[in-house]
């Protein structure tokens, strides 16, 4: 008896609105090393049962994994591939295979995330030992088309004690003709015997050049300039430059740069005007983006200030000047206590659902005391 497919109209917490999931995602940009090091395995038939795929959050983990799975159930036998003639793991999309695990319609993969709780219509904070307990029917019943069955685990970061313990009960005794694919941003996190019975597959940011060659394959009606500054802010990943894309990261970075670059006689009333935008009800993606640029922006000062090497990839023309003319005069090591406590006052606000408007205001405050040294 077939597994009955996941139901299409559950929410994702990987998706992005307005771009492809990476289970419907073609192109692999970058991560050529990885992707030989699967195909290679297959075709020698020495595949490992479990892989470890790590690296920061979203450069292509789970579009390697979910082109990985496709490749395994569209040849099934390394002889079938070797006579097609196959040199990377592409399948077209309009390969029946394809279509059906981008539609969630395969019987033999299973994908373990986050749940969505109906009730709360929100996405639960951890990766449940339920979830990881669906492996049992998974692997409980014949493989529904027969062949090959893929788990993909998206992210093992999220997993709580239990669902640890329960996946790795799942990989000491892996079913045969079974591969499980583990993504983890921080595999430092895991547990040692989860991490000691997967093959480890570290990917990297991708390189500048590659990045762009993503933006532009999924903007391409963006301006190349802005093309340009959304590569410079997404730090190799692909996930972080849509997110800045469709979420107004752009815009948002510019008005940063206008209120730092007034610092130490801060611009208040462009200070207010963006603290009332990031405190408004449904803002809550924007106040997150603006945390991290905010913290980005302070580590590429730092570094400026210590001495590293001149900065070559400014999203705005004049960062530099500003950074230099900031970190002017005052000690380093205020620059990164600041960076550090507004990380922490930052934390501690969304534990206690404090005011974010007074957050953004107290955190400015802070940034120009520094400036003045």
């Amino acid at each position: 008896m077939a597994r009955t497919p996941e139901p299409a109209d559950i929410p994702e917490p990987d998706s992005l609105e307005g771009f492809p999931h990476p289970r419907e995602t073609e192109i692999l940009y970058g991560h050529q090393q990885a992707e030989d090091a699967l195909r290679q395995a297959f075709m020698a038939g020495r595949l490992h049962h479990a892989w470890l795929v790590t690296g920061p959050a979203g450069i292509g983990k789970a579009t390697l994994a979910y082109r990985f799975a496709r490749f395994l159930l569209k040849y099934g036998d390394p002889r079938v591939a070797e006579a097609t003639g196959v040199s990377t793991l592409h399948v077209p999309p309009e390969d029946p295979v394809f279509r059906r695990i981008a539609a969630r319609g395969h019987a033999n993969v299973l994908t373990l995330r986050k749940p969505w709780d109906d009730r709360a219509k929100k996405f639960k904070t951890v990766l449940t030992v339920d979830e990881v307990r669906r492996t049992s029917a998974f692997f409980g019943m014949k493989a529904g088309e027969g062949g090959w069955r893929i788990c993909i685990v998206d992210t093992a970061d999220d997993m709580n004690a239990n669902a640890a313990n329960a996946l790795l009960k799942v990989l000491e005794e892996p079913p045969a003709q079974t591969v499980f694919m583990v993504l983890a941003n921080h595999p430092g996190r895991l547990l040692p015997t989860i991490r000691s019975r997967c093959r480890q597959l570290p990917l990297t940011p991708l390189s500048h050049d590659q990045l762009l060659s993503a933006v532009h394959g999924h903007l391409g009606d963006m301006a190349d300039g802005d093309m340009e500054a959304i590569a410079r802010l997404a730090q190799g990943s692909v996930g972080r430059a849509l997110l800045l894309a469709g979420g107004g990261g752009l815009e948002l970075y510019r008005e940063l740069f206008t209120v730092m670059s007034s610092l130490p006689r801060p611009d208040v009333p462009a200070i207010h005007a963006l603290a009332d935008k990031l405190a408004r009800r449904g803002a809550d993606q924007s106040y997150a983006m603006f945390r991290e640029l905010l913290s980005d922006w302070l580590v590429r000062m730092v570094r400026q200030a210590a001495g590293g090497p001149a900065m070559t990839d400014e999203v705005i023309a004049g960062e530099a000047d500003v950074m230099n003319r900031l970190a002017a005069g005052v000690p380093l090591d205020r620059w990164v206590e600041v960076w550090e406590n507004t990380a922490r006052n930052a934390e501690r606000a969304d534990a206690l659902n404090l005011d974010r408007k007074q957050v953004i205001l107290g955190t400015f405050a802070a940034l120009e005391t520094a400036a003045r040294g």
